[in-house]
């Protein structure tokens, strides 16, 4: 489904601007946008989002352009086919790579050095990666399979491997000697 303007600029508000109670200003964007940093990746980010959405070629190609300069500027690799719901924390923009195949809720924190990619189930197919609502990844985790889910309120620790469904409400771990420590439930 194309992203819409309200939609943008209610991303752009939530995002950028602090909160979704706030008022939205051009002006006050502009200037947390010209302070760099993950502000200035996530405006970027969501305007090619937007274009890419758009009928046309023109437009699809501007917002690819615009995704492959802040590749290029960021190394952060997020594809425009990807769906992000509002609330979008990019902790660190550096060394991100996050396949177009991910479903992604509101309210998501990434932080750096961390791959979010599907596998092949069959020649050419790949299936979804469903993210839920209120999730934090740590930095430097890997997230790789096929039709993986990773349920609401889920917080996946630093350096983890996850290749398998984690349910809701949990904290993800994975212990240097290679066993899993998981489903410990917030209190």
């Amino acid at each position: 489904m194309p992203m819409t303007l309200v939609q943008l600029r209610r991303f752009l508000l939530i995002e950028i601007l602090g909160g979704a109670d706030r008022r939205f200003s051009w002006w006050k964007l502009w200037r947390r946008v010209a302070k760099g940093g993950s502000k200035n990746y996530l405006f970027w980010f969501r305007i090619a989002q937007y274009l890419y959405a758009k009928d046309g070629a023109f437009l699809r190609s501007m917002g690819k352009r615009i995704n492959r300069r802040l590749i290029r500027r960021f190394g952060v690799e997020i594809m425009l086919g990807i769906e992000i719901g509002e609330g979008f924390l990019l902790g660190h923009p550096v060394g991100v790579v996050v396949n177009s195949g991910c479903v992604i809720g509101r309210n998501f924190v990434l932080r750096q050095n961390t791959t979010i990619g599907t596998t092949e189930t069959e020649v050419g197919q790949h299936r979804n990666i469903i993210i839920g609502d209120n999730v934090d990844i740590g930095a430097n985790s890997c997230i790789i399979g096929s039709g993986l889910r990773i349920g609401s309120n889920v917080k996946i620790g630093a350096m983890s491997f996850v290749n398998r469904d984690i349910p809701d409400n949990c904290t993800f771990v994975t212990v240097k000697q290679g066993r899993l420590i998981e489903n410990q439930v917030h209190s």
